[in-house]
């Protein structure tokens, strides 16, 4: 567990993940949490497509979004230029991360992480490539090229090939499994992807690499998870074990910004750790909450 940050540090820190910096269109920083620092973002979705419809969503489809089309030559100067302020420590001279606690002013990845599915854009593969050449070209090799994904599109071969580049680059794959049961997961994700699809994915993938696995839990209409839906869950990840599956890291984390519905709300602190507590019981695996 990360130590708790200062009182006197302001909470907008992890609170506001805004995905906008300067005059970029595709490029941001956050200070995260869950990477321990300072982690560079990439917004592949400007049209805010998404193939999850998720209860908890964060990002405001209320308005139109943005053209799809992608200019790799924008993105790879949007990223030179951060990766010099990160770097240098530019950054935090400004007021919006000025507050960060030094322990926090650490750069550690380039994400996946944007207003939709981030494999889902058709430049995805092309993305992939412009971040690890600003990798290599400022010589970062402890930086990790990180995506943040609902695995629901590893089988297309397009993906596949994206994440063999991932691997050869201190990729990453951080994958999303909020529901152990198909029940509980078409009433949280709302997709038409395929349950048995999401698990295949997983296991072919943890197969290769290892894998962090990221689940949201809530309170829907004011109830928690059921103990039943908690073991369903535990189920999965045996599964992915037994497969012959790596994970690296089962993260537990419950609302932390406005949800897209507002029957949702999040998981007091001691309910979280009581259910990481039964994860890591059941199944063995390291478990981080994120209250």
């Amino acid at each position: 567990m990360l130590q708790p940050l200062p009182e006197s540090t302001p909470e907008p820190l992890f609170a506001a993940h805004e995905r906008s910096y300067a005059a970029n269109r595709y490029v941001y920083p956050v200070i995260s949490r869950r990477a321990g620092g300072l982690s560079i973002g990439v917004n592949l979705n400007l049209d805010k497509f998404c193939n999850f419809h998720c209860v908890y969503c964060q990002v405001d489809r209320t308005s139109s979004g943005e053209d799809a089309s992608l200019d790799l030559t924008r993105l790879a100067t949007e990223l030179d230029e951060m990766l010099r302020l990160s770097v240098s420590s530019r950054l935090f001279d400004g007021p919006r991360f000025a507050h960060t606690p030094p322990q926090l002013r650490r750069l550690n990845d380039i994400a996946f992480s944007g207003d939709g599915e981030p494999t889902a854009s058709a430049a995805f593969p092309q993305a992939v490539e412009v971040c690890a050449e600003a990798r290599r070209r400022f010589r970062l090799d402890a930086l990790k090229l990180v995506l943040i994904t609902n695995a629901s599109l590893f089988h297309h071969p397009r993906v596949s090939a994206a994440l063999e580049v991932l691997d050869r680059n201190n990729g990453e794959i951080w994958a999303k499994l909020d529901a152990g049961s198909e029940e509980y997961y078409r009433r949280v994700n709302r997709s038409q992807v395929p349950w048995r699809q999401i698990l295949a994915n997983l296991r072919a993938a943890a197969a290769v690499r290892s894998l962090v696995i990221q689940t949201l839990l809530m309170r829907l209409h004011g109830a928690p998870p059921l103990p039943a839906e908690i073991i369903s869950y535990c189920e999965r990840l045996q599964e992915i074990i037994a497969a012959g599956g790596r994970i690296k890291l089962v993260q537990l984390h419950t609302l932390a910004r406005p949800p897209a519905e507002a029957w949702v709300s999040a998981l007091m602190a001691a309910e979280l750790e009581a259910i990481a507590a039964e994860v890591h019981k059941r199944t063995g695996l390291p478990v981080a909450t994120f209250p």
